[in-house]
């Protein structure tokens, strides 16, 4: 048995391991809520102490913590994790301590800061509130985030790849007005010179060359006076009354 140095200054059989003082139930909820705290005696049997949460073995500093009335201390998630997974027709005296199988819910005749504490944690969850003779809390199951739909945007994506010419498109068609401007040239032939001959496909010119002239058996109807026999002529038949004209026609004497 000890006194308390706080200002209530109670008698206690409570021993802090840390701070190796004695502490009455106020001020270990207040000031010490996360040492080991246990009777005088066992400090005196043992005084080394795990500072770690028996459940997952992380310092208790680093954490929110629970003390049940045991005055073992855990990870309050931990703790919550753990009863959470037994079946919901539990019954109350199945919620036991994990080091020493104590009860987790403090009896109802039991008072103190400590019982206080830990039912109002207790009261935060379902499964405790069932073993508390507490009304079940209507848990609000947040609706999951619909997939965001691509399909909308897979087709714009395919709708400005087919409407804007890549740089490969424009570079074909910038290519085949070349590829038509641009004469095909023949193998040269061993002793010939090369000739260079450009054709253009878009726009035709008129040929150089001049027609073959065509002749017509009436031009002689049209002028009669010409009666020169020309090379051009004189294989082109000639109307009858241009024989008979030469026929006639004085023969001229040579003096």
């Amino acid at each position: 048995m000890g006194l308390c140095k706080c200002p209530k200054r109670k008698v206690t059989n409570l021993f802090c391991f840390e701070h190796r003082v004695n502490v009455c139930e106020h001020c270990l909820v207040a000031n010490h809520a996360k040492c080991i705290v246990q009777s005088y005696l066992q400090w005196l049997q043992d005084s080394d102490y795990n500072p770690n949460c028996r459940l997952c073995n992380i310092p208790l500093a680093s954490r929110e913590t629970t003390r049940l009335v045991c005055y073992d201390l855990f990870h309050w998630a931990c703790l919550n994790e753990r009863a959470a997974q037994l079946p919901r027709n539990t019954a109350p005296a199945g919620y036991q301590c994990p080091s020493c199988n104590g009860p987790i819910f403090p009896p109802s005749n039991l008072a103190g800061p400590v019982a206080s504490t830990l039912r109002e944690k207790l009261a935060t969850v379902n499964w405790a509130r069932a073993g508390l003779g507490l009304p079940l809390i209507d848990e609000v199951v947040s609706p999951e985030p619909e997939p965001l739909n691509t399909s909308n945007f897979s087709d714009w994506s395919s709708f400005n790849a087919s409407s804007t010419p890549g740089p490969e498109e424009v570079d074909s068609a910038s290519a085949v007005p070349a590829f038509y401007s641009q004469a095909p040239r023949p193998p040269a032939s061993p002793g010939r010179p090369e000739q260079h001959t450009v054709i253009h496909m878009g726009n035709p010119e008129p040929s150089t060359h001049a027609p073959r002239k065509v002749y017509d058996t009436r031009d002689d109807d049209r002028t009669p006076g010409l009666h020169g026999d020309c090379d051009d002529d004189k294989y082109r038949r000639r109307p009858a009354l241009g024989w008979l004209a030469q026929l006639l026609s004085p023969v001229p004497l040579l003096v």
